[in-house]
């Protein structure tokens, strides 16, 4: 038996969620303002790590440049879970 997959690893993430969250609405409306979906683009972009799924329209590309796609999906998840009472 493989010893590296016995035990559950932990990963651990900056918890910057005020910054994820203000830059996650701020790509938001920007994407909005644009006329693209901004779940599909947001989920391009992490799915991909392409920025180019990201307007440059208010410097929104910039903005999640600055982010680890890792930042977001744990906000993301953080706030479902919260939403949802599972937390």
């Amino acid at each position: 038996m493989n010893r590296e997959f016995d035990e559950t690893m932990v990963f651990r993430t900056s918890g910057a969620d005020e910054v994820v969250r203000d830059t996650f609405s701020q790509v938001y409306l920007a994407l909005k303002e644009k006329g693209y979906d901004p779940v599909n683009q947001i989920v391009g972009y992490l799915i991909s790590g392409d920025p180019t799924y990201i307007t440059s329209h208010r410097n929104a590309r910039g903005l999640i440049a600055k982010l680890e796609r890792d930042e977001i999906l744990e906000y993301i998840i953080r706030f479902y879970l919260q939403a949802n009472r599972l937390k």
